[in-house]
């Protein structure tokens, strides 16, 4: 019983920091859009940093706690290691968004729309070959 609540949070987590992760690139993309107008750029920075620190960054740590729990309930497995490999990925594109919303904090953006455009594919891509790992669980 202990197990399935991990795996609850787990999920929860996952949903939480996977939303997070999806919108940011996308408010980055009107962000630096409208980055001429002063009070849509001071709206964007608030909702930036909120998001980032209120709801990506505390999820991010359930996700590792709760995931590290069940990756020591369930053993070592080529799935399960692969899977961990792709969290950690997903990290650094969660610290690369970190940095993104400091640059934005400090009017110093150098990347345009199309780029925020190109790089909100990212965390979708990795998802899914993470579900595909959970469901599939190859090599077990």
């Amino acid at each position: 019983m202990f197990i399935i609540w991990f795996k609850v949070i787990h999920i929860i987590a996952v949903i939480s920091w996977m939303a997070g992760l999806l919108y940011l690139p996308r408010l980055f993309v009107y962000h630096s859009e409208k980055s001429n107008d002063e009070s849509v750029n001071v709206i964007f920075k608030v909702m930036e940093d909120r998001l980032f620190r209120f709801i990506m960054s505390p999820a991010m740590m359930v996700v590792w706690f709760s995931g590290l729990v069940l990756f020591y309930n369930t053993g070592f497995h080529l799935w399960l290691i692969i899977k961990l490999t792709l969290v950690a990925v997903m990290t650094i594109f969660h610290i690369f968004l970190k940095k993104c919303v400091q640059n934005f904090k400090n009017n110093s953006n150098k990347f345009s729309s199309k780029f925020f455009r190109i790089i909100n594919e990212v965390p979708t891509l990795i998802m899914i070959f993470i579900v595909i790992l959970v469901v599939i669980k190859p090599w077990s």
